[in-house]
């Protein structure tokens, strides 16, 4: 049995959840309202604004659902109550990024500036022209949003210039000797 699986799920003030036919859940929070259908083997549940989810039938697909099923449900709830940011960084000499209304703008070393268009439900700040944070009520868009940014330039191991995560470490090479 999954250790996560079997952790209840407390629902905090403000968050209403809704289980229709089907395992569709809709969790509606003053961020926003997220929907999604669960596999059938899932069984979820509520009683008294307490959410549990449990494996209707004991095969190796119940299995490797069940924790699954309860962290997207959690994140389905912490979302929509307090959201999610990841933090990214520019390095990199002439490495700059800015906003241009709906439109992320990044001159990460190209002979040509990369726009990304920003996802509906997702907000992003650029308070300095080197760090980028990207907000939202979805854990999965926020981060692949974040994701996509990072991918514009990875961080290289020499010189560390890229874009990278605040929290991320990259491992840096000696480079040639002389």
């Amino acid at each position: 049995m999954s250790r996560i699986g079997k952790l209840p799920i407390e629902l905090p003030e403000g968050v209403n959840v809704t289980i229709a036919a089907g395992n569709l859940v809709t969790v509606e929070g003053p961020k926003g309202t997220l929907k999604r259908q669960f596999h059938a083997l899932m069984n979820v549940t509520m009683d008294n604004r307490i959410i549990t989810v449990s494996p209707k039938e004991q095969s190796n697909k119940a299995r490797a659902l069940y924790g699954t099923t309860r962290a997207v449900l959690n994140n389905m709830v912490v979302g929509v109550s307090s959201g999610f940011s990841k933090s990214l960084t520019v390095k990199g000499v002439g490495y700059r990024a800015q906003l241009q209304g709906d439109t992320l703008v990044i001159n990460a070393g190209y002979s040509h500036p990369v726009q990304l268009k920003i996802p509906e439900g997702i907000s992003v700040e650029v308070p300095k022209p080197v760090n980028i944070t990207v907000s939202g009520y979805d854990k999965e868009v926020v981060g692949e949003f974040a994701a996509n940014i990072r991918a514009v330039r990875k961080p290289e191991p020499y010189l560390g210039k890229g874009i990278r995560y605040d929290d991320e470490v990259i491992r840096r090479k000696e480079g040639k000797t002389a």
